[in-house]
């Protein structure tokens, strides 16, 4: 098989790449308020079957296969040892690449291809089943750039979006548009890039706000029911949260792109500690996107631009 290639893009980041390494530290030299214990690496830079380049998001159905997408639009298959399973592409990308990755109740992959203003419905083996969106607006029904997609117990969608709009859109389980909330801003119930998003056991919503560096929680109709964090390096603080994930006893894990760090809290905000410091070794991260949790409790780490996945018992 031909090796893939990509050309070089420019993604709409808020933190820029040029930023201080000395700010971008996290819980470095194993500081009081450091958990987790690394448990496995694998994965390897490069364009071929099995290879990364750059991965920005991660999913994982109820058989603990792992779906990750990297930069050059291709949905790779694993299982939780690294063992390249399958891939295909989304249908086009020249305009930018998806950004985000969720399993619906049926097993089925929901892309957020975000620079082309839809969500895509692909079957585990990489079927094309349906599309929701596609327009660039802030009608109902249309988006401005998708960062992500979940289900709630009901089939509901909830597609997150950034860029003019910072807003959340709510759809049934046919696709018909229901309800939206949130706008551009730094108040409560408004978002500065609502990267990633989680639904909990009761169908709340919990959003990363990564460009206000705090978490959200929302009832289906989008009232604001929790919302806690503030910028900073300190243990408790967060710095461009992308990514949050739920462990149905009450904690809450909290990928830090800008502190190269995972962060575990209470369902309230309080810290409990974290894993990761900036670098390239084992252990070390930089600029992670995002996290998923197996059947066994795991926690998968997708170190981004290290082009690889980290394995961490929390």
């Amino acid at each position: 098989m031909k090796p893939l290639t990509a050309k070089p893009t420019f993604d709409h980041f808020c933190v820029p790449i040029f930023l201080s390494l000395a700010l971008l530290a996290g819980c470095d030299s194993r500081p009081a308020g450091s958990i987790g214990e690394l448990e496995n690496v694998w994965g390897r830079r490069g364009l071929s079957d099995g290879r990364l380049q750059k991965p920005r998001a991660i999913a994982i159905d109820a058989k603990d296969h792992i779906y990750l997408v990297d930069i050059t639009a291709r949905i790779q298959k694993f299982d939780t040892q690294g063992k390249f399973l399958g891939r295909w592409r989304t249908p086009e990308h020249a305009n930018g690449r998806p950004t985000g990755l969720s399993i619906d109740r049926h097993g089925n992959v929901m892309v957020a291809d975000t620079h082309y203003y839809r969500v895509l419905f692909y079957s585990p083996e990489g079927k094309l089943l349906k599309t929701l969106g596609g327009k660039n607006g802030n009608g109902a029904g249309e988006f401005g750039w998708v960062t992500d997609v979940v289900e709630d117990s009901r089939g509901n969608l909830y597609v997150a979006e950034y860029g003019e709009y910072d807003r959340i859109q709510k759809f049934s389980q046919d696709h018909k548009y229901l309800l939206e909330w949130g706008s551009h801003g730094s108040a409560p119930g408004q978002f500065v890039r609502p990267q990633n998003m989680a639904v909990d056991k009761e169908d709340r919503v919990w959003v990363a706000d990564a460009c206000n560096h705090r978490i959200q929680v929302f009832d289906t109709q989008g009232k604001v029911l929790k919302l806690w964090g503030q910028p900073g390096q300190g243990v408790g603080e967060l710095y461009y949260p992308y990514d949050v994930d739920l462990d149905g006893d009450g904690h809450v894990y909290v990928v830090e792109y800008g502190n190269h760090r995972v962060q575990k809290f209470t369902s309230d905000g309080e810290s409990l500690g974290c894993w990761g410091t900036h670098g390239r070794e084992p252990g070390e991260l930089h600029n992670p996107w995002a996290l998923v949790r197996d059947s066994q409790g795991h926690v998968f780490v997708l170190d981004t631009n290290n082009h690889r996945v980290q394995q961490v018992a929390m």
